[in-house]
C-alpha cells in the first residue's frame, strides 16, 4: 500500500467527522460512534494493529472521559450553585456598571477572563466556565458556545501554567539528542527551550492582538438582528485595544520569564486596563449592541441550561463583588494548585492509575480527582455554600441539575476521545507504519516541499482538532516538524513554535472541545454548527501564522543554535 493510500486511510475519520457534522449536520451522539467504528476498522486492517491494542487504547480513552467530564460537571455544578444562591444575579446587575454592550461584555468575560482560566487550568476549562457565565448574562446559548471556543487559541499554548510548552514540546523531541548538539556548539537546552517559547509568544502576540475583534465581529455576524459584520466592526477601536492590553505583556512574559505565565500575565494586565475604560467608555461606540428579543432567537441557538435560568436567578440580593467572588476563588486555587509544588504533591497523591494497560506498552491512563480542575471546582461550590449562605435543598438541586446534564457528554465522549486515541497509538502495528497523525502530515509535508512552513501551523492545528489538546499534539508531532525544518534547512526552533501556535488554534475546532463546552449550556447535538462558525477564525490563525512563518524563514532569515550544526 503507498504512502498517499495511506494517508488518505489516515485521513478518513477526520473527513468523515467533517461530513457527518458540519456537511449533514448530523448530531456528534450519532456521527462520532460511526466514526468511531470506521476508525478501529481502518487501525485493524490498514495499520495491522492488533485487536488488543484496539481496546486498550479504547479504554485509555474512556479514562480520559472521564477526567474531562468531572471538569466539566464542576463547571456546570459552579454555574448552578451560583444561580440558586443569587450570585450569577449579581455579576449580571454588575455589568451594568462597566457596560450593557454586549460586545463589550464578550471582550471582558470570554477574552480576557477566558484567557485567564486558560493560563492556569487549560484542558478546555475556559470555555467550560465561560460559556454558561456568558449564558447566565443572557446570551444565546450558541453564542457563547462559539464565543468560547474563540479562547482556545491565543492563550492555549501557554495553558495549565505552560504545559503545552512544558510537557507538550519538551516530551515531543528528542531531547537528550539535541542537548548533546547544542553542547558541542556551546549552547544549551534551557537556552533552545526559551528561544522557542519566545517564538511562540511573539506569534501568538501578532496574530492573536485581532482575535478579540473576530470573536465580536462572529458574534454579532451570526447572532444580531441584523446579521451585520458593520455592527462588529464598529467595536473595533476598543477591541484592538483589548487585544493590545492582552498580547503586550503577553509577549513581554513569553521573552523574558518563560512559558509558565504568559497567558495569566495577559489576561491580569488586560483586565486592570480594559474594564476602568470600559467604565469611562473609552473607545467605545455610541451605538449599544444587544442581541435580539429573546422571542426572536432561533431554535437552534437556545440550550437546556438557558431555558432554566430566567425562572431561579436574583432570588437573593448579593453585591457585585460577592457574586464574582467564586470565580475569584477559582483562578487564586487553579493557580496555588499549579505553581505551590506541596499543594500539587498533595493533591496529586489521590490518583487512580492504569499502566500498561491489557498488557500494551505506553498504553496508560490516571485520573486525579482532587488535581484536576474539576475536583477545585467543586471545591469552589462547597465554598460558594458557604460564602452565599445556600440552604442544603439548593445545592442538592443544583447537583441534580448539573448530574443529568453530563449524561449527554458522557455518551458522545465515550466515542470520540477512545477514537483519538486509537489514533494516536496506531504507531504500533504489525506493519511497521507511522501512526496516523504522522502519516497525514509527512503527506503534507512531501507535497508542497519548500514551501511547507506555510502549512506547518496546519498540520499543528490537525493535530489539535484529533486529540483535542495542544499539549497532546505538541507530543505527537514536534518531532515531526523539526526533522522538516532539518531537511528544508531552516530554523528547527521555529518550526517548532509554528506547531505549537497551530495546535493552539486547532483547538478552536476539536470535536471533544466542542461537546464538552456544548455540554455545560445544554447545547448537545449541534456540533457541527458551531464547527461551521469558529472554522472561520481558526483559518485566519493558521493561515496568518504561515505567513509569519514564511516571512521568517525566507525574509528575515531567523536562525538558532543548531542550524549548521
Amino acid at each position: 500500500m503507498n504512502d498517499s493510500v495511506l494517508a488518505l486511510l489516515a485521513f478518513t475519520p477526520l473527513l468523515l467527522a467533517g461530513v457527518l457534522l458540519i456537511g449533514f449536520r448530523m448530531a456528534a451522539k450519532v456521527a462520532m460512534p460511526i466514526v468511531f467504528v470506521v476508525s478501529a476498522l481502518i487501525a485493524l486492517v490498514a495499520w495491522d494493529m492488533t485487536f488488543t491494542r484496539v481496546v486498550a487504547s479504547s479504554l485509555q480513552g474512556l479514562i480520559l472521559t472521564v477526567s474531562i467530564l468531572w471538569i466539566i460537571f464542576g463547571a456546570i455544578l459552579l454555574l448552578n450553585a451560583m444561580k440558586y444562591s443569587g450570585g450569577i444575579a449579581a455579576i449580571r446587575n454588575g455589568f451594568s456598571g462597566i457596560s450593557p454592550d454586549r460586545r463589550v461584555q464578550a471582550i471582558i468575560v470570554a477574552w480576557l477572563f477566558g484567557c485567564f482560566i486558560e493560563g492556569a487550568s487549560g484542558f478546555g476549562t475556559p470555555a467550560a466556565v465561560a460559556a454558561p457565565l456568558m449564558v447566565a448574562l443572557g446570551f444565546p446559548a450558541l453564542a457563547a458556545v462559539v464565543v468560547g471556543m474563540m479562547i482556545q487559541s491565543t492563550p492555549v499554548s501557554f495553558g495549565a501554567v505552560g504545559t503545552p510548552i512544558v510537557v507538550g514540546v519538551t516530551g515531543g523531541v528528542n531531547q537528550s539528542a539535541i542537548t548533546e548538539r547544542l553542547a558541542a556548539d556551546g549552547a544549551t537546552w534551557t537556552e533552545y527551550f526559551r528561544l522557542i517559547a519566545a517564538e511562540v509568544a511573539i506569534i501568538h502576540g501578532i496574530v492573536g492582538v485581532l482575535m478579540p475583534l473576530i470573536m465580536v465581529v462572529i458574534m454579532v455576524r451570526f447572532f444580531g438582528a441584523n446579521r451585520s459584520w458593520k455592527e462588529g466592526l464598529s467595536i473595533a477601536p476598543f477591541a484592538i485595544f483589548a487585544g493590545v492590553a492582552f498580547v503586550v505583556p503577553y509577549m513581554l512574559a513569553g521573552v523574558l520569564l518563560g512559558p509558565e505565565f504568559p497567558s495569566m500575565i495577559g489576561a491580569m494586565v488586560g483586565l486592570a486596563i480594559v474594564v476602568p475604560a470600559a467604565r469611562r467608555g473609552f473607545l467605545i461606540p455610541k451605538d449599544t449592541w444587544d442581541f435580539p428579543p429573546r422571542e426572536q432567537w432561533l431554535d437552534e441557538w437556545i440550550g437546556n441550561l438557558e431555558i432554566k435560568m430566567d425562572d431561579i436567578v436574583g432570588k437573593k440580593p448579593l453585591s457585585t463583588f460577592m457574586g464574582w467572588v467564586p470565580y475569584v476563588l477559582l483562578a487564586v486555587l487553579l493557580v496555588i494548585s499549579r505553581t505551590v509544588e506541596p499543594v500539587r504533591e498533595a493533591l496529586n497523591s489521590v490518583m487512580l492509575s492504569w499502566n500498561n494497560i491489557l498488557g500494551e506498552a505506553g498504553v496508560s491512563g490516571a485520573i486525579a480527582p482532587l488535581y484536576l480542575p474539576g475536583g477545585i471546582l467543586v471545591f469552589v461550590v462547597l465554598l460558594t455554600a458557604l460564602i452565599h449562605r445556600m440552604k442544603v435543598s439548593e445545592l442538592q438541586k443544583a447537583f441534580g441539575e448539573s448530574s443529568k446534564t453530563i449524561i449527554g457528554a458522557g455518551f458522545v465522549l465515550i466515542f470520540t476521545i477512545p477514537m483519538v486515541r486509537i489514533l494516536i497509538n496506531s504507531g504500533v502495528n504489525g506493519s511497521d507504519l507511522v501512526s496516523m497523525p504522522v502519516a497525514m502530515a509527512q503527506f503534507v509535508a512531501d507535497s508542497v516541499g519548500g514551501v511547507y512552513p506555510l502549512f506547518a501551523p496546519a498540520v499543528g492545528g490537525l493535530g489539535a482538532f484529533i486529540a483535542g489538546s495542544n499539549t497532546a499534539a505538541n507530543l505527537m508531532l514536534a518531532e515531526f516538524q523539526f526533522n522538516v525544518a532539518e531537511q528544508l534547512g531552516v530554523s528547527t526552533a521555529m518550526m517548532v513554535a509554528l506547531q505549537a501556535v497551530g495546535a493552539a488554534a486547532g483547538n478552536m475546532i476539536a470535536i471533544h472541545n466542542v461537546v464538552a463546552a456544548s455540554a455545560t449550556v445544554g447545547l448537545l447535538g449541534r456540533e457541527g454548527t458551531t464547527i461551521r462558525k469558529t472554522i472561520l477564525p481558526t483559518i485566519y490563525y493558521l493561515t496568518f501564522t504561515g505567513i509569519i512563518a514564511l516571512i521568517a524563514f525566507y525574509v528575515i532569515g531567523v536562525t538558532d543554535p543548531l542550524m549548521g550544526n
